[in-house]
C-alpha cells in the first residue's frame, strides 16, 4: 500500500514538473523567429500591353522583272527587266499584349501594319501603234498594304539605373495586299524625244497573299514609372516574295494567264519607339 502511494505521488510530481518545459518547447516551435513567413502567391502578374511606331531606314524587295505576253500563234511569254524600280513606305505601327515569365524572359503577340508604293519604269524596243520609229515606254505605280500577326520572344539582359537592354526574335504571317497597278504609257523616239503616236494606259489587277515573316530585334527599355516603360530599338524583318500583279484585261482576253510581275519579298530595317504598360 505504501509503495502504491509513493509511485502515484512520483508520477504526479513528474507530470507537474514537465508541464512548463513542454509549454516552453511548444512556444519555441510556434514563435521561432527563424521560421519563414508564408506569403500569398500572386496569380497572373506579369501581363502587359504594348504599342510601337517604326520608321524604315531602308526597304528592299522591289520587283525587278516582268513578263511580256504575245498572243501568237503560238502564245509566248518573254521576260524583261524594269529600267528603274523603287519602293517607299517609311512608317509602320503595331500593338499587342505580352507576359513576363521571369525577370529575364518575356513574350508577346503583336498586330503589325504598314503601307507604301511601288514605282517602276519600262522601255521596249517595240514601236507604238502608228509610229514605226517610236518606242513604247511606261511608268508603273502601285500601292500596297501589309498587316499581319507576329509571335515574339525577348531576353532581357538585366536592369541598371532603370535601363534594360534586350534581344529578341519573332515569326508570323503577313498579308500583302497589292492594289491595282496603273501603267502610264508613252511613245518616245530613239533619241529620247516625245513623238506623236498612240500609247494606251493600262490597269493591272493586284494580288493578295499571306506570307511567312520573321524578325530580329535589339534595343533597350527605360522605366518611366513602376508600370510604364519606354522602348527604343532596332528591328529587322523579312517578308517572303510573292505575286504582285497580273495581266491587263486586253492581254487576258487574248489568252494571257498567270502573273505578270512578282515582288522579291520585303526586307526592312526599322528604328522603333514604343511604350509597354503592365496591367496586372
Amino acid at each position: 500500500m505504501f509503495m502504491r502511494i509513493a509511485l502515484t505521488s512520483g508520477i504526479v510530481t513528474l507530470t507537474a514538473l514537465s508541464a512548463p518545459v513542454q509549454a516552453a518547447d511548444l512556444d519555441d516551435i510556434i514563435y521561432a523567429p527563424e521560421l519563414p513567413v508564408t506569403q500569398p502567391v500572386e496569380i497572373g502578374t506579369g501581363w502587359y500591353l504594348r504599342g510601337d511606331l517604326g520608321y524604315s531606314t531602308k526597304t528592299r524587295g522591289v520587283a525587278t522583272d516582268y513578263s511580256i505576253f504575245s498572243a501568237g500563234p503560238p502564245a509566248t511569254y518573254t521576260g524583261a527587266t524594269f529600267t528603274g524600280s523603287s519602293l517607299d513606305g517609311d512608317w509602320s505601327g503595331s500593338f499587342g499584349a505580352g507576359y513576363n515569365f521571369t525577370d529575364y524572359l518575356r513574350a508577346d503577340v503583336t498586330f503589325d501594319y504598314s503601307r507604301g508604293r511601288f514605282a517602276g519604269s519600262t522601255s521596249s524596243t517595240g514601236s507604238c501603234t502608228g509610229l514605226a520609229a517610236g518606242q513604247c515606254a511606261s511608268a508603273e505605280s502601285q500601292d500596297f498594304e501589309q498587316y499581319g500577326f507576329m509571335a515574339n520572344a525577348y531576353v532581357d539582359l538585366g536592369t541598371v539605373n532603370g535601363f534594360t537592354p534586350y534581344v529578341g526574335a519573332g515569326a508570323g504571317v503577313t498579308r500583302v495586299l497589292w492594289e491595282p497597278a496603273n501603267s502610264d504609257q508613252s511613245c518616245i523616239s530613239a533619241v529620247g524625244n516625245i513623238c506623236t503616236g498612240t500609247a494606251t494606259d493600262r490597269t493591272y489587277p493586284g494580288s493578295d497573299t499571306w506570307r511567312f515573316t520573321y524578325a530580329l530585334m535589339a534595343g533597350a527599355s527605360y522605366d518611366l514609372t513602376k508600370d510604364l516603360k519606354i522602348d527604343l530599338g532596332y528591328k529587322y524583318s523579312k517578308i517572303r516574295s510573292g505575286d504582285q500583279y497580273g495581266f491587263d484585261a486586253t492581254s487576258a482576253a487574248a489568252g494571257a494567264t498567270g502573273i505578270k510581275v512578282s515582288d522579291n519579298g520585303f526586307e526592312k530595317h526599322e528604328i522603333r519607339v514604343g511604350l509597354r504598360y503592365s496591367i496586372w
